[in-house]
């Protein structure tokens, strides 16, 4: 039945608009949140090719699901089409199929709609769909960003506008340069029921900020090897939301303050907030070992303030999402879009403040 439908919409657009593909890479389109899209040649990753035999399988497997990629452009087209391409289909149990492969479609800063892989996805399979069409309507330009999947890799293959119409670039943001966050699965986005409504996404519409997301699934530990690439990248602030996937505190202890002095080392004096783990429903039961991880995180933090690293701020992750918030949370563990939402609106007005936005 997919199949079908999209070769009824393939066969609509070569009967009816007169639409003028572009591939991707393309000087027409803005790839924001993929530090190291030009190193890579265009490919839609997380991590420079480079380190694919330096960081740990399972983070560089994850890093090729593009999770904060943004597709960016201005135009008064009439019709949006786009081409994409993925390596299997959508296979989460605790996670909408939008969420993990779909693309977000925003016009303005307004959800407009999603593409997404179908049952049938494989390699070599290109679904092309009609993001929206208003032939006959008059021009009006529009902001247009594409968010892409948040938990499988994709190809775009193209993106198409009207024969007729302008493409220029975007409206920048407010600050050239990006936040950068590191962290679990909550960071990567799990489990938002699509890729613009992860917290970082919401924030970026909230604060009209550019953001890098590196979080890894169930591996976000904070290894030394993640900490140097984070530190590669010149962000406006960085944003440290790891903890739960260190299985015990005496991981976490191993590797909390190393990773902060490695990121100082390269980022001296940029701005660096280091968010506790937010609640878990397990601990309803009297769980307490994500307690010990906060208040390690705390006496770490406050040391290191102490001693005079003034751009170093904590963020409590249950002032974000507490046990009173239950309803965010998916499976016990993974906040959804409501969750999402709640952390966004706990971390703006911080993130407004450090970077001085207006």
């Amino acid at each position: 039945m997919r199949l079908v439908l999209l070769v009824f919409v393939a066969a609509a657009l070569a009967a009816g608009a007169d639409l003028r593909w572009m591939p991707l890479p393309d000087a027409a389109f803005e790839v924001n949140g993929l530090p190291w899209y030009q190193e890579n040649q265009g490919a839609l990753i997380r991590l420079p090719l480079s380190l694919e035999k330096v960081v740990r399988p399972p983070v560089w497997s994850l890093s090729q699901s593009p999770s904060g990629g943004r597709i960016r452009f201005r135009s008064d087209s009439t019709t949006l089409a786009i081409r994409l391409e993925y390596p299997s289909p959508p296979n989460m149990a605790n996670m909408h199929a939008f969420g993990q492969t779909g693309v977000d479609l925003y016009l303005d800063g307004v959800y407009c709609r999603t593409a997404v892989a179908g049952k049938d996805a494989t390699p070599g399979k290109v679904y092309e769909e009609v993001l929206f069409d208003l032939t006959g309507r008059a021009r009006t330009e529009r902001d247009i960003t594409l968010y892409l999947p948040l938990y499988k890799p994709v190809k775009v293959h193209g993106i198409a506008v009207d024969g007729g119409a302008k493409i220029a670039r975007a409206k920048p943001y407010a600050l050239a340069k990006p936040v950068v966050f590191y962290g679990t699965s909550i960071t990567q986005g799990g489990c938002a029921s699509r890729p613009g409504m992860s917290y970082q996404a919401i924030l970026g519409r909230q604060l009209n900020l550019d953001f890098v997301n590196l979080g890894f699934s169930g591996n976000g530990m904070g290894e030394i090897e993640m900490a140097r690439a984070v530190s590669k990248i010149d962000a406006a602030a960085y944003v440290l939301d790891y903890s739960q996937n260190n299985r015990t505190l005496e991981s976490l202890e191993k590797v909390y303050t190393p990773f902060l002095e490695a990121l100082r080392e390269k980022r001296a004096d940029a701005p660096v907030i280091a968010i506790t783990a937010i609640y878990a429903a397990r601990e309803l039961l009297g769980t307490d070992e994500l307690e010990k991880m906060r208040a390690h995180i705390r006496q770490v933090v406050s040391r290191r303030i102490a001693a005079g690293d003034t751009h170093l701020q904590l963020v409590e992750g249950t002032d974000l999402l507490g046990p009173a918030q239950g309803d965010g949370l998916v499976d016990g563990s993974h906040p959804n879009d409501l969750g999402f939402q709640w952390m966004a609106d706990g971390l703006a007005g911080r993130l407004r403040k450090i970077l001085e936005l207006r």
